[in-house]
């Protein structure tokens, strides 16, 4: 039932891309005086077919293949045009004219784009406070001295005010020196850090990789995090892990979520731990030895164990609601158009010459998963995806050739706390600022 959800609100979404994309084209080039023969949704044979009542007679179709679409203009070169109505083909009107309408395309969806953002900026949107949750031990990080409870706002040059600001401006300042200045406001007062990156900072560009590799992760939602089952055998239950036991800290790092002590148990393979729980009114400390297995062609730390949570609360202060004005949203909206697009351009040249993963790009999987799940968080989100994928429409058709069909792509990801690469930053998840519903795991989770 999920996947029909997700594939439907894909078609709905490549549709309304599309559809703005060749209107644009189509509009202008009516404007100036070309000949539309068809405005097609859609490659292959017409499913429905509407012949306009203006002089033109030009066709509107929904085609058989949603995957792009096309505006046919007159063109000689494509067949004989009446002496009558050869002024009006494509061939033969003024340059200028024919460069507008082949730019005309991706100029709406940039357009599009800045007023889906404007609205979103009116209605409000949730946003996260670039806090500091878990502190990796002997990770870049760690070393630089960041503290759990530090509230990034700056990195570099650049003011960052939530998640999605702050792993855009950390992607931003990868160089080649491999320093990243922060700015942190702690205990009331604001220090200046310096992470140190090690070798591998092109493997830190990969989805999912970013603050991971840094060794921090954001603070996140608090929910008490308990031992559902300890199968006997499991590396938990040979440890001394009960069924109900209450995970309080790993090594007096506070579990502040069940995602929290999956992510601590992950980066500890091989090695002993210290976990703390809460069983029948006692607090414990049992040292649990952590089993290294492989997945996915890297070594993680494994349990055996699973785990439920209890109900979900944010701590206060660190989400807030944020509205502007018609006037500051509608600049705000082309503030975000350009900063994204010029983000996108720039990570696409860094992909191009290796200094960021490949992995970065998705298909059109990726893009119906998004698009789904943009769909389940409500219409705020929703509205994020298209504003996020109309600028990539936009950004990366550049109409070399006759106006013809198009394939939206994009560059989505995970970014609510979770730490993908900005190029990736999901925009459903940027939108909603919390842990998106249908990529959690309320069920009882296998450690």
């Amino acid at each position: 039932m999920k996947m029909l959800f997700f594939l439907a609100a894909f078609l709905v979404a490549i549709g309304i891309l599309v559809a703005v994309h060749e209107f644009g084209h189509y509009w202008v080039a009516k404007k100036l005086g070309f000949k539309v023969l068809r405005f097609s949704i859609g490659f292959g044979k017409p499913l429905v077919m509407r012949v306009g009542k203006d002089a033109d007679r030009t066709e509107y179709c929904i085609a058989a293949i949603p995957l792009g679409g096309y505006v046919k203009l007159l063109d000689e070169r494509e067949g004989e045009v009446s002496p009558a109505e050869l002024h009006r083909s494509f061939t033969r009107r003024p340059v200028l004219h024919r460069i507008a309408v082949l730019l005309a395309g991706p100029a709406m969806n940039l357009l599009f784009a800045s007023v889906l953002y404007a609205i979103l900026a009116m209605v409000g949107t949730e946003i996260v406070k670039p806090v500091v949750g878990q502190v990796r031990l002997d990770s870049p990080a760690a070393v630089a001295g960041l503290q759990r409870g530090d509230q990034i706002v700056r990195v570099g040059e650049r003011r960052v005010g939530d998640t999605e600001e702050l792993q855009i401006a950390l992607i931003r300042q990868f160089s080649s020196d491999g320093v990243i200045p922060l700015r942190v406001r702690r205990d009331g007062s604001e220090r200046s850090l310096m992470l140190r990156l090690g070798d591998d900072r092109r493997a830190m560009t990969e989805p999912g990789k970013l603050l991971p590799g840094l060794g921090f992760d954001l603070a996140t939602w608090n929910a008490d995090t308990l031992v559902h089952e300890a199968p006997p055998g499991s590396a938990g239950a040979r440890a001394g892990l009960r069924a109900g036991d209450r995970l309080l800290a790993i090594d007096g790092q506070p579990v502040a979520n069940s995602a929290e002590f999956v992510s601590m148990v992950n980066a500890a393979p091989g090695r002993d731990i210290s976990i703390e729980v809460e069983r029948s009114g006692e607090r414990l400390r049992i040292v649990a030895p952590v089993p290294r297995v492989m997945e996915a062609g890297r070594a993680i730390g494994r349990l055996g164990i699973t785990l439920q949570e209890g109900p979900r609360a944010w701590p206060p202060g660190l989400v807030e609601i944020h509205r502007s004005g018609p006037i500051d949203a509608a600049l705000g909206g082309v503030a975000k158009t350009w900063e994204m697009s010029s983000l996108t351009v720039q990570m696409l040249w860094r992909i191009v010459t290796g200094q960021v993963s490949a992995k970065n790009i998705s298909g059109p999987i990726s893009i119906a998963e998004f698009a789904g799940i943009s769909a389940y968080l409500g219409l705020t989100a929703f509205l994020a995806f298209f504003g996020d994928h109309q600028r990539e429409l936009g950004r990366a058709e550049s109409d070399a050739g006759t106006v013809a069909g198009r394939r939206p792509g994009g560059l989505p990801g995970g970014g609510s706390g979770e730490g993908d690469t900005a190029v990736r930053a999901c925009p459903a998840v940027r939108s909603a600022g919390r842990n998106c519903a249908p990529c959690r795991v309320d069920e009882p989770r296998l450690l």
